[in-house]
């Protein structure tokens, strides 16, 4: 019997699911009954008041790294796709361009 069959996504998908199932059972009987408190719903910060202030500047920085990884990655699979000619060339040099316009702001 060939047992490859069972790595097949949807077989192992019905196999990995009770069996995911049994472990998070498990894992309920070993930690016990919860004994919810104010204590342990308050916000930990090391002994401290937490901060009522935002601390988050925005999604700005946020945004051009993602654009630079994007940019990046996507250029790199195009570049890796194709083959070694000059309209590669020219599109590395875009890639660049757009990297360091990321880079500059």
């Amino acid at each position: 019997m060939d047992l490859s069959i069972i790595l097949t996504p949807p077989l192992a998908f019905l196999i990995y699911i009770p069996m995911v199932l049994i472990i998070v059972g498990f894992g309920k009987i070993l930690a016990g009954p919860e004994h919810p408190n104010d204590i342990k719903s308050s916000v930990y910060s090391s002994g401290e008041e937490g901060s009522n202030l935002s601390a988050a500047p925005g999604y700005q920085p946020f945004f051009l790294v993602a654009f630079f990884f994007a940019v990046l990655h996507l250029g790199m699979l195009v570049l890796g796709s194709g083959g070694m000619t000059w309209t590669t060339g020219v599109y590395l040099v875009g890639v660049i361009f757009a990297l360091v316009a990321l880079v500059l702001g």
